[in-house]
């Protein structure tokens, strides 16, 4: 079995790294990627107990700084300056990648401003996770997670108006608006819905059985 410490580190550039985290299942994470938090000097999260239980995994113990939706404009001064000052930073969230339905395009797109490196340490994907063991074929449109009012929803859907045959949605059954007759008044343009959650945890979704509870043929 290949450990990750059987990998010599790479010295890093100093700079911001986007990296993705696991979606579920801890050991879905790259080597690079640990390699990369390992060298961080700072690594920017969204809650620290999240992100330290997948560190404490692979006996990383670099500096946290808590950056989510509500801090993050706030932030911005003390990151920017980190990084003028030639320090390795890392940007993760709880899970998957930073900037895509998570928090982090505030820094990324002020680096850009001032012509700070940025680097992506891809990974782990929930989009083509589920795609890839959905059976569709063909375009789909991933929106993330549905809008708190209805008629956003219907507005983006009707603006954008791709001619794909599935909407891939992230759903979150603490915090998901709608219910399947809810959604039948906007899924016109879209022959099937897929939600999805928890994908790769250590039960993994039972596509087929989703499925069917959400009503796609």
């Amino acid at each position: 079995m290949i450990s990750f410490t059987d990998f010599n580190k790479n010295k890093l550039e100093n700079g911001l790294y986007v990296v993705s985290t696991p979606i579920g299942n801890l050991s879905d994470i790259s080597f690079r990627a640990i390699d990369v938090l390992s060298q961080s000097h700072f690594i920017v999260c969204e809650d620290t107990r999240v992100s330290k239980k997948l560190l404490e995994k692979y006996k990383i113990k670099n500096k946290l700084i808590s950056n989510h939706k509500f801090n993050e404009k706030k932030n911005l001064e003390k990151l920017i300056g980190l990084l003028k000052s030639d320090k390795i930073v890392s940007l993760i969230s709880d899970a998957g990648t930073p900037c895509v339905s998570d928090p982090g395009s505030v820094l990324v797109n002020e680096a850009i401003k001032e012509n700070i490196k940025i680097y992506s340490v891809p990974g782990a994907s929930s989009v083509a996770a589920a795609f890839s063991v959905s059976g569709f074929t063909g375009k789909y449109f991933f929106y993330g997670f549905f809008p708190e009012k209805k008629n956003e929803l219907e507005n983006d859907l009707n603006r954008y108006g791709f001619p794909v045959s599935l909407l891939l949605q992230i759903y979150d059954p603490r915090n998901d608006k709608f219910d399947l007759i809810d959604f039948a008044d906007v899924r016109n343009a879209y022959h099937n819905r897929l939600g999805y959650e928890d994908i790769t945890s250590n039960n993994d979704l039972n596509v087929s059985e989703y499925l069917f509870e959400l009503g796609i043929e």
